[in-house]
């Protein structure tokens, strides 16, 4: 299998469609979110942080019933949550990038993403974390290190 492709991110909208991917892929194929992932991104105004953040209830209503994406209502108010979640921690830490370094590591930078965001597990946290170019284990390590074969 071929490693998924990796990005720069320039704004705190690129790590939350990659954050969004990886949540919409849990329990789900990747052939389905990848056909779906052009409307997604449509319904979800391009991932830009702060209008997915201030969507209210009843525009999250209308996505739950949009056939343009993988409709499920928790994952869905997943994403609003873990846009608020990013521009706090920017707040916080000056920058998205700052955050995600100030952990000393990758198994303590897991731990508090699983802790602060919705939808994010082991897998959904090595996935986000390679893509968006930060440092991860050596992925058969990585799955050895968790019982799992590559």
């Amino acid at each position: 299998m071929e490693p998924p492709k990796q990005i720069k991110p320039k704004t705190l909208g690129d790590y939350l469609e990659v954050m969004s991917k990886a949540a919409f892929q849990s329990g789900m194929s990747w052939a389905i979110v990848e056909k779906k992932w052009p409307g997604t991104r449509e319904a979800f105004r391009d991932f830009d942080v702060l209008k997915v953040a201030t969507l209210t209830t009843k525009q999250i209503d209308a996505l739950a019933d949009d056939a343009r994406l993988i409709r499920n209502r928790r994952k869905i108010d997943a994403i609003v949550h873990n846009a608020r979640t990013l521009i706090e921690l920017e707040e916080q830490h000056g920058s998205f990038r700052k955050y995600l370094r100030s952990h000393g590591g990758f198994e303590a930078l897991v731990k508090d993403m699983r802790k602060r965001f919705k939808f994010v597990g082991d897998f959904g946290a090595f996935y986000f974390l390679y893509v968006v170019g930060e440092q991860v284990p050596e992925y058969e390590v990585w799955c050895a290190s968790r019982g799992r074969t590559p």
